[in-house]
């Protein structure tokens, strides 16, 4: 039995739904308020759902009664409830999931981190680096999957990326590459991690297929529209403003991964993908698929 937790997340329920069509028996973490759609969703896909919380240590235990292995992509940065916080969900509730599993006597425990090039000072980076920290000391076959910035998050409108209305808000210069990531391709080296002996005991750097600047996403996306870009840049001044005035862990994260951003973050999957042949999403290909939808 494979425990996913963060399963009504974007890349938690593609995890679910991969997990069981290759025949795996999937448990999947919902919380009370979790959207009735995603949970819908979840069941359709063969998922067995049981209830609980990060925050509460009492249902991880339970939770984790007689599983083999746990997944975990939880992350409250889209998705947080009136009583969550960076510090309570992302580092507490993390460690409080992986002493669960060790626990529980599971074997193999799968954390979605994010890049080691991206160390910028802000809680979430905290929030990681103190979970990876605990994971290694823990005893557990451990993988750490640490992906590059999620193309579906920062280049969609969400970001003022909106390849539709042909707008791209651009952080920095723009000139810096970046080894953008889909969500789904996250998923499937979590889905192959969970069984693959070269996955124990290691941290794993994921991009995509290539390293583009922002500048040249806007490029290839006007290529494809056949039509030029409305570009606006917030320039990196202005970034390291709003993190020194921002008043909350959120927005202090936000700030600061918009700085990682504008430095940019290319990562060689050269020799990863010979190890792990995941097949990757490109820019290009996203960016179809978007302006198809």
């Amino acid at each position: 039995m494979i425990f996913v937790v963060g399963a009504t997340g974007l890349v938690g329920r593609q995890v679910c739904r991969r997990l069981a069509a290759a025949g795996q028996q999937v448990r999947a973490l919902v919380r009370p308020t979790s959207d009735a759609s995603k949970i819908e969703e979840l069941k359709q896909s063969g998922a067995t759902l049981v209830r609980g919380d990060l925050k509460d240590r009492a249902s991880l235990d339970a939770a984790c009664r007689g599983v083999s292995a746990v997944i975990t992509t939880a992350s409250t940065t889209f998705s947080r409830q009136p009583d969550d916080s960076i510090q309570g969900v992302e580092q507490d509730g993390q460690r409080r999931l992986v002493d669960a599993a060790v626990r529980a006597g599971a074997r193999r425990f799968v954390y979605v981190s994010f890049s080691h090039h991206i160390e910028v000072d802000c809680p979430l980076t905290t929030a990681k680096r103190t979970v990876e920290r605990h994971l290694t000391q823990s005893g557990l076959d451990y993988t750490i999957l640490a992906p590059s910035f999620y193309m579906e998050v920062w280049l969609g409108p969400a970001l003022g990326f909106d390849m539709k209305s042909g707008k791209a808000q651009i952080f920095g210069s723009g000139k810096n590459a970046i080894s953008w990531i889909s969500l789904g391709d996250v998923a499937r080296f979590a889905a192959v991690a969970i069984e693959h002996p070269k996955a124990k005991n290691a941290t794993i750097e994921l991009g995509g297929p290539e390293a583009l600047a922002p500048l040249d996403v806007v490029r290839t996306c006007e290529e494809l529209c056949g039509r030029s870009f409305e570009v606006q840049h917030v320039p990196e001044a202005a970034l390291r403003d709003q993190r020194a005035a921002a008043t909350d862990s959120y927005q202090q994260t936000f700030t600061a991964l918009m700085l990682a951003y504008a430095a940019g973050d290319p990562i060689d999957m050269r020799s990863t993908l010979e190890t792990f042949p995941v097949p990757l999403t490109s820019v290009r290909d996203y960016a179809q698929q978007v302006l198809r939808g």
